[in-house]
């Protein structure tokens, strides 16, 4: 199997292209996911994409590939697409804009986040959800096409474990990818994180990655893996007691003939624990994964 890395467990720590380049080297990586909790699309073009160049220099001085770059809890904390006004959905599908940009900056392929989310009022409004979410495809378009200028390949949208959120369940991802197959200039996939395919409080029977795959497997372009209780989105390390392991992801993999994806490794820890913790707990969780895959 093949594993990656999101740089997320590196956010307000080790800033710089030069600096994370050695952490991820130190870590045995040469696959990344860039977050933008690094740089925030929204900052100012000039010094943003001075910033995103720097780092992707140093990445590829230090023979380090950067596959895509994502969303992190920041953009995250934001409703995006789904918003319940014309004028917040629109800064969502700016934001995503900006993001392409900040991308092509780097020289990256893609760029991808959550769709977005429902307030709690339209969340339960069912007409109110099929007008928004309407006009989310709409804004999707546009963003495609913006992509496609800006020189990106791909579109990523990570399903999330929220009702109020589209999508969250592999029903709602192949509604969101068949709508969009074929109307976008530059193909929208998804990114699918076990832990919130596997999230039993909302899947039940069906909190499964095999579910994920036989309804939208041709669609998916890669994931995020990371330990979990299956109760809550942990976004632990594998160093921590949890229902995922290295035998299941690579049973997974070979079950299911996976060649072009990629395990992106996301883990997130608290802003208050100290770095030499951070990293040594980093090193501890690899080596579990390490065994019979290639980084």
């Amino acid at each position: 199997m093949k594993l990656g890395l999101n740089l997320s467990f590196a956010v307000k720590r080790w800033l710089g292209g030069r600096q994370m380049a050695a952490v991820v080297r130190e870590l045995g990586f040469n696959k990344i996911q860039f977050t933008w909790d690094l740089i925030d699309p929204w900052w100012p073009e000039e010094p943003r994409d001075k910033i995103a160049r720097e780092y992707s220099r140093a990445f590829e001085d230090a023979g380090i590939t950067v596959d895509s770059a994502f969303g992190g809890v920041a953009s995250y904390s934001y409703n995006h697409f789904l918003a319940p006004t014309p004028e917040l959905r629109d800064l969502g599908k700016q934001h995503l804009m900006r993001a392409v940009d900040l991308t092509a900056a780097m020289g990256v392929r893609a760029a991808g986040m959550p769709f977005g989310s429902y307030s709690a009022e339209d969340a339960v409004d069912p007409t109110r959800r099929e007008e928004i979410y309407k006009q989310g495809l709409e804004a999707m378009v546009a963003v495609s096409r913006h992509a496609k200028r800006a020189g990106l390949s791909n579109i990523l949208i990570e399903p999330v474990p929220l009702k109020t959120e589209f999508p969250s369940s592999a029903e709602d991802a192949l509604r969101l990818m068949t709508d969009l197959d074929g109307q976008t200039d530059v193909p929208v996939r998804l990114l699918v994180d076990w832990g919130h395919a596997i999230f039993t409080p909302l899947f039940g029977k069906e909190a499964n990655m095999d579910h994920w795959m036989d309804l939208v497997g041709p669609f998916i372009d890669s994931f995020h893996i990371q330990q979990t209780d299956g109760l809550y989105d942990r976004h632990w390390n594998f160093t921590r007691e949890g229902v995922i392991d290295r035998t299941l992801l690579e049973d997974f993999w070979q079950r299911r003939g996976l060649t072009t994806q990629t395990y992106f490794l996301e883990i997130i820890y608290p802003f208050e624990e100290r770095d030499e913790v951070v990293l040594a707990d980093m090193k501890a969780g690899i080596a579990l994964l390490r065994d019979q895959a290639a980084a």
